[in-house]
């Protein structure tokens, strides 16, 4: 097997010999959970720009990628945080994924997309009004719409700035839901994937945030599919997901815990609208195939490896766990390069993705691991090391 020098601490390198990869199972969905995959872009490192201030995408890299996450079964959630949305990915070109990604599924039998509307070409700002946060979800509701594509409901970064009390939450909310023409996936992102978004609902509490959510959940249930909350904090999903109405599904957003709460307890379960599905989507197909035939040992069994995986993609500053995601996506051969838009490649050290190399072929999710070995290679020989 393949052996090379990584990144080992202290300023020191190792010797690290991979190991063979898993062969995971096909899976056959539809699965007994709902489950989408939030899906990363491709950098278009041919173009003539300038990569801080004006994204170039690979279009065709970048929807090659969502039909690989079709065929494993997963819906893919569009122009989400995963795609760098207000972290290099403009509304404009969302907007353009998301059309991009809906001609795309009309050829794939059976491919869902959702797709992300938010106010993110609105800046926040002393001038920003709730008026003008609710024209601007308005104005990306309906171009989503417009192309006939169902829709996650964003957190707001204006809102966020704009709100003087969670009535204003409420206001805005009630306004939006009672517009849309079919029911939405809520998505509650926590401050530790957007910092901007501390407070969101009106209440640095989350129990209380949580209050307020619900409360607007249930004045407009009949448009509301589902939310997705990303606190990293399985009891307050669970809490949350027992005080849903009946029909409003939960969906996790919690890359930490994302087996125990799909698997669910006597009570219910969760759904999944996940960014770490992205990087580990052969094994999380395979773990959802297991459970739907009621096989929960060899759901645990094949997702258990992935945990401590996700858990260091999605490690603090959180926000940078895009990174990792596309790192995967690299060294297993969905793109060429390990650029991505807004130059985020660099928010990551190479002793953080030795780490990730380690884990990820730990998890048996390294599918050629030469070719794994030769990326990896290149990108420390980026940094001056020599593996």
């Amino acid at each position: 097997m393949t052996t090379l020098n990584l990144p080992a601490g202290a300023g020191k390198l190792a010797p690290y010999t991979l190991k063979q990869p898993k062969a995971f199972p096909a899976a056959k969905p539809p699965f007994s959970r709902v489950a989408y995959a939030a899906a990363h872009v491709v950098a278009d490192t041919l173009a003539d720009h300038d990569p801080w201030l004006t994204p170039a995408i690979d279009w065709d890299r970048t929807i090659a990628f969502r039909k690989h996450l079709w065929s494993l079964g997963f819906g893919v959630a569009e122009a989400m945080d995963t795609a760098q949305r207000g972290m290099g990915l403009d509304w404009k070109d969302a907007l353009e994924l998301v059309r991009r990604s809906l001609d795309a599924a009309k050829d794939v039998p059976g491919a869902t997309v959702a797709s992300g509307a938010g106010t993110d070409h609105l800046a926040p700002g002393p001038d920003v009004t709730i008026d003008k946060v609710i024209a601007a979800y308005e104005e990306q509701c309906g171009a989503i719409e417009k192309l006939g594509g169902r829709i996650i409901l964003m957190a707001s970064r204006a809102l966020t700035a704009a709100a003087k009390s969670p009535d204003d939450y409420a206001k805005v909310y009630n306004r939006i839901l009672s517009q849309v023409k079919q029911p939405v996936i809520l998505h509650w992102l926590g401050e530790m994937f957007d910092p901007a978004l501390t407070g969101y609902w009106g209440n640095g509490d989350h129990l209380k945030a949580m209050d307020t959510c619900l409360d607007v959940i249930r004045a407009n249930a009949a448009k509301v599919d589902g939310i997705k909350i990303s606190l990293l904090d399985k009891d307050k999903e669970i809490l949350m997901r027992r005080k849903l109405p009946k029909g409003v599904r939960m969906y996790t957003g919690d890359d930490f815990n994302y087996a125990e709460l799909i698997a669910g307890d006597s009570e219910g379960y969760s759904d999944a609208l996940l960014g770490i599905f992205d990087a580990i989507a052969p094994a999380a197909s395979a773990a959802l195939g297991a459970l739907t035939r009621g096989d929960e040992k060899t759901f645990h069994d094949l997702l258990a490896p992935t945990v401590p995986l996700s858990r260091h993609i999605f490690k603090t500053p959180t926000r940078f766990y895009k990174t990792g995601v596309v790192f995967m996506a690299y060294l297993n051969g969905h793109q060429d390069h390990f650029v991505m838009v807004g130059g985020q490649q660099s928010t990551r050290s190479a002793q953080h993705l030795a780490e990730l190399f380690r884990l990820a072929d730990a998890a048996g999710l390294l599918s050629d691991p030469d070719r794994a070995a030769s990326r990896m290679k290149a990108v420390l020989a980026t940094h001056g090391i020599a593996a």
